[in-house]
Parts: structure tokens; C-alpha cells; sequence
């Protein structure tokens, strides 16, 4: 038995859940997901909690039983408080800023970036006040949404590591590198 997939999911107040064929919708205070599931799960609402079976113990339905119930879990968990994932943008004179709904990065191009948002996704965006360093902040109720957009914000500059510039998640630690190590010496030098 799936580790994962046996626990059951409980249901917060306020949220509603409609299991359909090979799909489930959730609504909640901050709006509602429909995502589909493989038709061979088995998923049940009792008891103010979301009850996700197999029917089988053949290696395809181990497999999806723990990714359905995460997939269902996530849902759960957006439509109540929403994911957030939050990128520094480090380097001199790297700014970010909003114009209208949509985030503009200035990374060291000779013309600004601007991101439109996806469906379902908020921008925020501003500067660290203790340590003045650019962030943007990407919010939405899908976590797979939500995690795709920061990662392709990401991927317009990603962190090098000789100095360390770029875009990256906060909390990430980047593995730095020495440079070049011959600049001083007196081999090979003019007479």
C-alpha cells in the first residue's frame, strides 16, 4: 500500500468537491480547479475528507495511487490558501516593476523583459527593503501553474556562478566557482 496514497485528504470548511468520470473539481474561497485523473482510480468523499483507492496491485496502480492523492491534496490546499513562490533578482542595476498586470525584469539586456501573467497567475513585484535587492513574487492557485511560471521567469537570466548574477528562487544557494587564478605573477611579464 502506497505510504502516500492511503492517507486520506481532510476537507477545510468552505470547500466543495465534485468528483466527475476521470475528473475532480474543487471550489474554494479562492476560486475553484478542475484537473482530470486516470479513470481507473478510485476516488470517494466521506466524512469530510477525499478517500483515493486502486483497484489493483499491478505497478501502473501503485504508481498513480500517491501521485493521484498529491495531485487532489494540492488542489485542496490552493483553493484554500494559494501557492506563492517568491524570485530575487541579483545583480547592479537589475530592476523589476509592474506595468499593468504584467512583471518587466531589466537583467542586463540592452532592452527590457516583460512577462505577461498566465491564466490564474498575480505578479508582485518590488525591492528588498533591508537588503535592496529586486524580487518578484508569483501567485496563483495552481501549483503546477504557478511553478512553471517561476521557473520560466528564472530561465530569462539564470544565476551564474562566477558571480553569482542572475534570477533565482529565494533560499536558493548557488555553488559559486574561483575565477581566474593568474592574474598576479611574475612569469611572462614585459621587460
Amino acid at each position: 500500500m502506497s505510504r502516500i496514497g492511503k492517507r486520506p485528504i481532510p476537507l477545510p470548511p468552505k470547500v466543495e468537491v465534485q468528483v466527475g468520470e476521470g475528473s475532480i473539481t474543487v471550489k474554494g474561497p479562492k476560486g475553484a480547479l478542475t484537473k482530470p485523473f486516470n479513470p481507473d482510480m478510485i476516488v470517494k468523499v466521506e466524512d469530510n475528507q477525499i478517500i483515493v483507492d486502486r483497484p489493483s496491485e499491478s505497478k501502473k496502480h501503485r504508481s498513480l495511487h500517491g501521485l493521484t492523492r498529491t495531485i487532489i491534496a494540492n488542489m485542496v490546499e490552493g483553493v484554500t490558501n494559494g501557492y506563492s513562490k517568491t524570485l530575487d533578482v541579483v545583480g547592479v542595476g537589475f530592476r523589476t516593476g509592474l506595468n499593468g498586470k504584467n512583471v518587466t525584469l531589466t537583467v542586463g539586456y540592452s532592452h527590457g523583459v516583460e512577462i505577461p501573467p498566465s491564466p490564474g497567475i498575480e505578479f508582485e513585484a518590488g525591492t528588498e527593503q533591508a537588503t535592496r535587492t529586486p524580487f518578484v513574487i508569483v501567485k496563483g492557485i495552481d501549483k503546477e501553474v504557478v511553478g512553471q511560471t517561476a521557473a520560466m521567469i528564472r530561465s530569462i537570466r539564470k544565476p551564474e556562478p562566477y558571480k553569482g548574477k542572475g534570477i533565482r528562487y529565494r533560499g536558493e544557494v548557488i555553488r559559486r566557482k574561483a575565477g581566474k587564478s593568474g592574474k598576479a605573477g611574475g612569469k611572462g611579464g614585459k621587460k
